[in-house]
């Protein structure tokens, strides 16, 4: 377990508790260590955050790691969507006591958090609670560079909303500004999919810097949209963070969420995206989060979706 969590419950098919110190030193034994080796680890360490303090419309977010993970288990350990098994190593290390009403101590308690699994070689996933906490496993991941910043990683941002504005009624740490947070982290490519609803200084924004790039679903859902996502996706090279905010699916499929917009992604949308990734060689995903599940239900529609998500990702990249 990590410095300042705590354990609710555990990730449907997770491993035994983590021994982080065992597992750091082995790292400092092995002097063939190096940067390759997070790049090819299998294993990733789940943290939940249950933050939701600067919620702009429908609260409950800080809910979502409880809803999600005890939605996990209504899945076979066989996926037959991908026809593989969830058998590989993962760890699900409890909720992070988080700061309820300051963004930015819990956002340094998160980086903190992400660090520790980092340096362990195990990478990290998040499960929200709001957008937001996202900065805190990014900042972690892009301290660790050689240059300290995310040009040489790729951003994929699935929401509905940009979130690139500077600041939401005068914050600049908020789940609005988020992608603005993450840019000025000079990543190496945004990839912005699905979105639906932004400013017209968000969209200045974007069309103002070359490395932004938008799959509006205007545009997606509309000719060979979709076909150009896929393509772009298939030439992606390098070091790859993924970013999913529930409330990118349509909210038929997925209504509880932060910011629920219609006219969003449906289930197999994000099996392509995931299967598309999975089979491009270049690619090494070194995080992921998945935030903005709004309700305190078990069983809810949406937070069994967003389980199913976490379920396919792992399967295929753990």
């Amino acid at each position: 377990m990590l410095f300042n969590t705590f354990q609710p419950g555990k990730f449907a098919f997770a491993s035994e508790d983590i021994d982080l110190d065992d597992l750091r030193a082995q790292i400092q034994n092995d002097e063939s260590n190096s940067p390759i080796d997070f790049l090819k680890s299998k294993k990733w360490g789940i943290i939940g955050v249950p933050f939701d303090s600067t919620c702009s419309y429908h609260n409950g977010s800080r809910y979502g790691p409880t809803v999600i993970r005890e939605a996990s288990f209504g899945f076979e350990n066989f996926n037959s969507r991908f026809g593989r098994s969830l058998d590989g190593e993962f760890f699900d290390c409890g909720d992070l006591n988080i700061v309820h009403g300051n963004c930015e101590r819990t956002c340094g308690f998160v980086e903190d958090a992400a660090g520790e699994l980092i340096d362990a070689n195990i990478k990290p996933i998040l499960i929200g609670g709001e957008h937001s906490i996202s900065i805190g496993s990014i900042k972690a991941l892009a301290n660790r560079e050689p240059e300290g910043d995310l040009s040489d990683i790729t951003i994929i941002h699935l929401d509905a909303h940009r979130d690139i504005i500077d600041e939401y009624i005068g914050e600049k740490n908020s789940h609005a500004t988020i992608m603005k947070r993450v840019h000025d982290l000079n990543p190496k490519e945004l990839i912005q999919i699905g979105i639906r609803s932004f400013s017209l200084e968000e969209a200045v924004f974007v069309e103002n810097n070359e490395n932004i790039t938008s799959f509006e679903t205007k545009h997606l859902f509309n000719g060979d949209g979709f076909g150009y996502l896929m393509q772009k996706l298939a030439t992606l090279k390098g070091k790859v963070y993924i970013s999913i905010d529930m409330d990118v699916m349509d909210p038929s499929v997925a209504p509880s969420v932060g910011n629920p917009t219609p006219g969003g992604l449906i289930v197999g949308d994000i099996e392509k995206i995931f299967a598309l990734l999975y089979e491009n060689p270049h690619v090494d995903i070194i995080g992921f989060d998945l935030v903005e599940v709004a309700t305190d239900k078990l069983g809810d529609i949406t937070a069994v979706l967003a389980a199913k998500i976490i379920y396919d990702f792992l399967t295929l990249f753990a």
